[in-house]
């Protein structure tokens, strides 16, 4: 079992950046995708970003494309969020993916979820 813990959210103003960091411990993360999802008040978890096992390919929800970097060390794995908007107000997850399949927006196929952290963008 891999625990996760997120850090680094806020309350920003639009157009702000901000970065997320998730600290995994436990059976060996290294060896695994993985990825950032959010939830908004009344809406379903929705993808974020996944990143590879060695980092060298990611992926994005369109909403965020161009704006969110997902990356990783030996250490956490990160999300920087620039020109943040209102839209993106909700409650940030990091998750471990055991699968590693190319299903990395679906969150079934991730087994472990931190508790969040809130980001919360006013205009």
């Amino acid at each position: 079992q891999v625990q996760l813990e997120e850090s680094g959210g806020g309350a920003v103003q639009a157009g702000d950046s901000l970065r997320l960091s998730c600290t995994p411990s436990g059976r060996d993360w290294r060896l695994s995708v993985m990825g950032w999802f959010r939830q908004a008040p009344g809406k379903e978890r929705e993808f974020v970003a996944a990143i590879s096992v060695n980092g060298g390919s990611t992926y994005y929800a369109n909403s965020v494309k161009g704006r969110f970097s997902i990356s990783r060390d030996n250490a956490k794995v990160y999300l920087q969020m620039n020109r943040l908007v209102p839209g993106d107000t909700a409650t940030y997850y990091c998750a471990h993916d055991p699968q590693g399949t190319y299903a990395v927006a679906d969150p079934n196929e991730y087994d472990s979820w931190g508790q969040g952290t809130q980001v919360t963008v006013s205009s």
